[in-house]
């Protein structure tokens, strides 16, 4: 095993973040960063900045929401190794609201690798990362719905499920689906309501 591959998760996020503040990082930098182009990983770094408690980054959900949707998509349909289009890898943002989220996820991260390790192969392997692909995808795309105070569970979720790709841990995976699967069924409701609400309001005043 190479140094890079040894380094965990965290380390990798970290030194990813490192860099003067108002530089501008491309999507594309942080793919060819990454020595292990794993699914798990580039899924991980494309969830966490909805997973940052706090008011959002300008700009950095959007940014990195599309390629998460893109990735969990090619996840479902079985390809094996990860792509993005030209476009998606010129997009950028600050380095330092990049670092801003792997400094505020870092200590959560740190906690969770040392509670990882390879279980439930059967959820863990590639026979099983076409269901777990399209329940990403799925709980993606109501993460990116304007739905307020919905952002958190679901977020983690997926960054539970990433983890586990990338630890081969199928209780982690079965958990961050859970986790991830009642934040959307949560946001669903919000959004179901807040309608009924504005048409009900909109009915009685006509």
């Amino acid at each position: 095993m190479s140094g890079e591959e040894a380094r965990r998760t965290s380390e990798i996020l970290a030194a990813l973040a490192e860099g003067e503040a108002d530089q501008r990082i491309a999507v594309g930098q942080i793919v060819a960063a990454l020595h292990d182009r794993a699914f798990g990983l580039l899924i991980l770094i494309f969830a966490l900045p909805n997973g940052v408690p706090g008011p959002s980054l300008p700009g950095l959900s959007t940014v990195l929401g599309v390629p998460l949707i893109i990735l969990s998509a090619q996840l479902a349909v079985g390809r094996a190794d990860p792509w993005l289009p030209g476009f998606v890898l010129r997009w950028s943002f600050r380095r330092g609201d990049f670092a801003r989220v792997i400094k505020a996820a870092h200590p959560s991260l740190r906690r969770m690798e040392r509670l990882f390790r390879p279980r439930l192969l059967d959820w863990a392997g590639r026979r099983a990362d076409r269901w777990t692909g399209l329940l990403i995808l799925l709980i993606s795309v109501v993460l990116f719905l304007p739905i307020p105070l919905t952002n958190l569970p679901m977020a983690w979720g997926i960054v539970l499920i990433a983890l586990g790709l990338i630890e081969q841990d199928g209780l982690a995976i079965l958990i961050g689906l859970l986790v991830g699967a009642a934040g959307a069924v949560a946001a669903i409701v919000l959004l179901v309501l807040g309608w009924s609400a504005v048409t009900g309001l909109v009915g009685f005043s006509s």
